[in-house]
C-alpha cells in the first residue's frame, strides 16, 4: 500500500477576508435603515406610530438609540452655532421696542382728552335724539293702531253678521260667511287675541249649524212618516184614474177632527220660542180632495233634506249625513212595513160588529198600503233631485226588503180571511199598489205572483160558502119531479137549466119535469160560482186562454170535492127513502149531461170558446157518473135493509114434525113488500123507464140474492143444533113463495130465469134433503153436470148432522127402533161418513 501524501493546510487569509466584507455590509445597511427611520421622525407632520413600530421591531435598538443620540448632538450644535450667529440682532429689537412703548402711552394719554370733550359737547344732541325716537314711536303706534281697526273692523263685521244669520237660522249664508270670516278675514288679524277666540270658535259653529240642520231634517224625518199616508193615497189616486180604475178603492174612512199643532222648537241660538199656533178642525177627507189635483211630492217640503245635504257636504261630513239619513228611513220603512194589529181578518158572520171590524180591517188594508207607496215615492223624489243621497242600488234593496215584508204580512192577514168581497178589495188595492209604483219605476212581479196565491185561497173560500149553498140546496129539494102548470113556470125551469126533451115539450101542462127543483139550482149555483172566479180574474192583465184554465180548474175542483163531497154525505143520509134515492140517481143523469153546458158558458164568458187547443175538459162527468153509481149502490143498501127488517121477524120451529101447509107470515109480507116497491118502478112515466130499467133490475137481482143467502143463513145457523123434515118442508114453502115472487117477472123485461137462480143453490140444497137423493148426489159429486151442482158437500154435512141430532133425541126419547127406522139410521151413518170423506178430501185437496 502506496503511503498517503500529506494534505496541505488550508490558507486561513483567502475565508476571513469575505467575512469581513459581509459583516460591514451589514452594518452600513443596518445605519441606513437607521438613517432613514430618523429622517422620517424629523419630517413627519402626522403620527409615528408606523416608524416607531419598525424601530421597536427591529433587532438593533441599541444602536438605533446611538445614532439617535449622535444626531441629536448634531443639531445641538447647529442650533448653538446659529444662536451664536444672531444674538446681536436680538438685542438692537429690544431697545427698539422699549422706545415705541413711550410713544404708545403718551398717544392713548390723548386720545382720552379727545374722548371727553367729545361726550361732553354731545350731550345736549343725545337729549333731542331721544325726545325724536320717542315721537317717532309714538307716531308709528297711531299708524299701526288705525291699520289694525281697519283690519278688525271687517272682522268684527263679518262676526256680527254671522250672528244674525245664525239667529234667523240662514244656515247658507252663514256657512259662507264663516268660510270668508275663516280664510280671508281672520288670518289678516290673527296677531290679536280675540282672532284666536274667534277662530276657536268657528268648528263650534259649524256643529251649531250640523245640529240645527240635523234638528229641521229629524222633524222632517217625524213630518214625512206622518204624511206618507196622505202622499200614498194621492199617488194612488192619481194612478186610479190613470189605469181607469174606481177611486173608491183608495179612499179610507175619515173622520173630523181637532188637530193640535204641536209648538215650534226654541231656537238653538238664542233659546226663543214662537208663539203655539191655535188648533184646527179640518175633515181629512176635505183635505185630500183639496191636496188631489197636486202631485205627491208637492205635498211636503223637502228644503230640509237639501240643506242639512248641503251643510254637511260643505262641511266635509256628507258620508255621515248619508249613512245617518239612509239608516233613519230604513227604520221608517220597517215601520211602514209592519201592519196595524186590526188589519187582521176574521170569519164572516152577519152582524152589524163584525161588519163594522171587517169595515175597519179594510181601511186598515188602505192605510197600510198608502204608507208603503208614500215612503216610496218620497224615496224616489229624493232619487230624482238629490246627488247621491240615496242610489239605484239602496232603493233596489230597500224595495226588496219591502215586497218580502209586504208579502209576508199579507199571506198572514188573509189566511183567515173567510169573506170573499173583503178579498177582492184586497186583490183590486194590490192591484192599483202595483200600478202605482210601476210608473215611479219600481218591479212589481213578485207582489202580482202574490195576487196569484191569493187567488188559490179566494178559490178555496168560494169552495168553502158553496158546501153551505149545496148543502142548503140538498136539504130544501124535496126529491120529487117539478109540476109546472104553465108556460111561465115552464119558461123559467128550462131557463135556469138547459134541457131538450121533445117530448115534453109535446106534452100538454100540467107538465112533470124528470128532476127535481135541486137539479137547476145546482146548474145555477155552478155556474155563480164562476163568475165569482172570474171577478177574480179582472184586471190582473192575464190572457183569456190562462183566465178559462184557471175557471176551469177551479171548477174541476168545486165539481170534484165539494159538489162531490156534498153529493156522497147527501146519499149517505140514512133518512132518505128509496124513492129519493131513485130521483137522487135521476137527477145525476142530468147533472151529468149539463157538464157540456158549463163548459160553453164558461168559454163564452172568458172569450177562448176558439182556443180549442189549450182547453181543459170538466171532470164533473165523472164526479156525477160515480155518484149515480153511489146513489144505486145505496138504492141497493137500503132495500136490502128493508128486507133485513122482514127476515129479523122470522121464527122458526126447527123441531116442527110436519109443515103446516102454507108459508110463514114474513115472507108472505115480504114478497108483497117486494112486488109493491118493484111496481112503484114500473108506474113511473116513460121518461123514466130508459133511465131506471137497469137499476129496477139490478135491485131485483139484489134483494133476491140477499134473500137466498138470509134463507141459508137460517139453515146453517150454529145455534140452531137440531131440525126435523117438517122444519124443512115448512122452509121449502117459504122458498116456494120466494121463487114465485122471482118467476113473477116483478120487473118487465125480467123473466130471463136470471132472478130464479138466486135461490138455485138453496133450492137444491132442499130437493137433495127432501126428496133423500143421496146416492144421485154422491154419484155425481164433481160433475158439472150434476143435479145437485151447487150444494157443497160442508153444507149438506151441516145440515145432515143436525137432522141426525133430532134423531137420536127421537130415539133415545121412544126406545127401539122399527126395522125401518134402524135401515134409515144406517143409511144416515153411511151418507155422513161419506160426506166426511167428501170434506176431508177436499180440504186436503185444498191444502195439497
Amino acid at each position: 500500500m502506496a503511503e498517503a501524501t500529506p494534505k496541505k493546510p488550508p490558507d486561513w487569509k483567502h475565508i476571513t477576508e469575505p467575512i469581513h466584507d459581509a459583516e460591514s455590509l451589514k452594518q452600513e445597511s443596518i445605519n441606513a435603515n437607521h438613517d432613514h427611520l430618523i429622517t422620517e421622525i424629523e419630517t413627519s407632520d402626522g403620527p409615528l406610530g408606523t416608524t416607531l413600530r419598525a424601530v421597536y421591531e427591529g433587532k438593533e435598538l441599541s444602536k438605533f438609540r446611538i445614532r439617535l443620540d449622535d444626531k441629536i448632538r448634531n443639531h445641538d450644535r447647529e442650533i448653538e452655532r446659529m444662536c451664536n450667529f444672531h444674538y446681536q440682532g436680538f438685542i438692537d429689537s429690544i431697545r427698539e421696542l422699549l422706545t415705541v412703548r413711550q410713544d404708545a402711552a403718551k398717544l392713548k394719554d390723548e386720545v382720552q382728552q379727545v374722548d371727553q370733550h367729545l361726550q361732553e359737547s354731545c350731550v345736549p344732541l343725545m337729549t333731542k335724539g331721544e325726545e325724536l325716537v320717542k315721537c317717532r314711536r309714538i307716531q308709528g303706534n297711531i299708524a299701526t293702531a288705525v291699520e289694525s281697526l281697519n283690519l278688525c273692523l271687517p272682522v268684527l263685521e263679518m262676526y256680527r253678521k254671522l250672528q244674525e244669520q245664525m239667529t234667523s237660522r240662514r244656515f247658507y249664508p252663514a256657512l259662507k260667511t264663516l268660510e270668508q270670516l275663516e280664510h280671508t278675514y281672520l288670518p289678516r288679524v290673527n296677531s290679536h287675541w280675540f282672532a284666536q277666540t274667534m277662530a276657536d270658535d268657528i268648528p263650534k259653529q259649524r256643529e251649531s249649524i250640523k245640529e240645527a240642520s240635523m234638528s229641521d231634517l229629524k222633524d222632517f224625518l217625524e213630518n214625512i212618516r206622518k204624511h206618507s199616508g196622505k202622499i200614498g193615497e194621492v199617488a194612488m189616486l192619481h194612478a186610479a184614474e190613470q189605469n181607469n180604475m174606481d177611486p173608491a178603492i183608495v179612499k179610507a174612512t175619515r173622520k173630523k177632527v181637532k188637530k193640535r199643532r204641536a209648538p215650534p222648537p226654541p231656537n238653538p241660538f238664542t233659546g226663543e220660542v214662537d208663539a203655539p199656533p191655535p188648533p184646527v178642525i179640518q175633515d181629512e177627507e176635505d183635505e185630500i180632495e183639496d191636496s188631489a189635483e197636486l202631485s205627491a211630492q208637492d205635498l211636503i217640503d223637502f228644503s230640509p233634506v237639501y240643506r242639512c245635504l248641503h251643510i254637511y257636504s260643505v262641511l266635509g261630513d256628507r258620508e255621515r249625513f248619508e249613512t245617518y239619513y239612509r239608516k233613519q228611513r230604513w227604520k221608517q220603512a220597517r215601520l211602514s212595513l209592519q201592519p196595524p194589529s186590526n188589519m187582521v181578518m176574521s170569519i164572516k158572520i152577519d152582524t152589524s160588529d163584525q161588519q163594522q171590524t171587517e169595515h175597519e180591517s179594510l181601511d186598515s188594508f188602505k192605510r197600510y198600503f198608502h204608507d208603503i207607496v208614500g215612503f216610496f215615492v218620497v224615496e224616489d223624489h229624493i232619487l230624482n233631485t238629490t246627488q247621491g243621497l240615496v242610489n239605484r242600488a239602496y232603493i233596489d234593496e230597500l224595495w226588496e226588503m219591502a215586497v218580502s215584508k209586504l208579502a209576508a204580512s199579507l199571506r198572514t192577514n188573509t189566511v183567515q180571511c173567510k169573506d170573499t168581497s173583503m178579498l177582492l178589495d184586497v186583490k183590486n188595492l194590490i192591484i192599483l199598489f202595483c200600478h202605482t209604483l210601476r210608473g215611479y219605476g219600481f218591479s212589481v212581479g213578485h207582489v202580482l205572483e202574490l195576487l196569484l196565491e191569493m187567488r188559490d185561497q179566494y178559490n178555496d173560500v168560494l169552495t168553502r160558502q158553496w158546501v153551505d149553498i149545496f148543502n142548503e140546496i140538498f136539504s130544501e129539494d124535496n126529491y120529487t119531479p117539478i109540476y109546472v102548470e104553465s108556460i111561465e113556470e115552464y119558461t123559467a125551469i128550462v131557463t135556469q137549466f138547459p134541457i131538450q126533451d121533445e117530448n115534453l115539450e109535446r106534452e100538454s101542462f100540467p107538465k112533470r119535469f124528470p128532476f127535481s127543483q135541486f137539479v137547476p139550482d145546482v146548474y145555477n149555483q155552478v155556474k155563480a160560482y164562476i163568475n165569482a172566479c172570474l171577478k177574480y180574474s179582472a184586471d190582473l192583465h192575464l190572457s183569456h186562454t190562462e183566465i178559462d184554465d184557471m175557471i176551469r180548474k177551479s171548477t174541476n175542483l168545486l165539481l170534484t170535492r165539494t159538489l162531490g163531497s156534498c153529493l156522497s154525505s147527501l146519499i149517505k143520509k140514512p133518512s132518505l127513502t128509496l124513492l129519493q134515492l131513485i130521483q137522487i140517481s135521476i137527477n145525476m143523469n142530468y147533472l151529468e149531461k149539463s157538464c157540456l153546458y158549463l163548459e160553453e158558458y164558461i168559454s163564452s164568458i172568458t172569450g177562448a170558446q176558439n182556443d180549442s187547443v189549450h182547453m181543459a175538459r170538466l171532470h164533473g162527468t165523472t164526479m156525477f157518473k160515480d155518484a149515480k153509481s153511489d146513489a144505486e149502490e145505496h138504492i141497493y143498501k137500503q132495500l136490502n135493509l128493508k128486507i133485513d127488517e122482514f127476515l129479523d121477524l122470522a121464527s122458526y120451529d126447527w123441531l116442527l114434525p110436519e109443515a103446516k101447509g102454507h108459508a110463514c107470515g114474513y115472507v108472505i109480507d115480504l114478497v108483497a113488500f117486494l112486488q109493491s116497491t118493484f111496481m112503484s118502478f114500473t108506474n113511473l112515466p116513460d121518461i123514466y123507464l130508459h133511465l131506471l130499467e137497469k137499476v129496477a133490475k139490478t135491485a131485483c137481482m139484489s134483494a133476491c140474492k140477499h134473500i137466498a143467502n138470509s134463507l141459508k143463513e137460517f139453515l146453517l145457523d150454529n145455534e140452531t143444533r137440531q131440525l126435523t123434515m117438517g122444519s124443512l118442508q115448512q122452509f121449502n114453502l117459504d122458498l116456494i113463495q120466494c121463487e114465485h115472487f122471482a118467476a113473477s117477472e116483478p120487473i118487465p123485461g125480467a123473466n130471463d130465469g136470471n132472478l130464479l137462480l138466486a135461490f138455485a143453490g138453496i133450492r137444491q140444497l132442499l130437493d137433495l134433503f127432501l126428496n133423500w137423493d143421496w146416492s144421485l148426489y154422491l154419484a155425481d159429486y164433481g160433475q158439472t153436470n150434476s143435479k145437485y151442482v151447487r150444494v157443497q158437500p160442508q153444507v149438506a154435512l151441516s145440515l145432515l148432522e143436525k137432522l141426525h141430532n133430532a134423531d137420536k133425541k127421537k130415539n133415545t126419547i121412544f126406545g127401539s127402533l122399527n126395522k125401518k127406522e134402524r135401515d134409515k139410521k144406517k143409511l144416515l151413518d153411511t151418507v155422513l161418513k161419506q160426506l166426511r170423506g167428501l170434506v176431508n178430501g177436499s180440504t186436503q185437496q185444498i191444502q195439497g
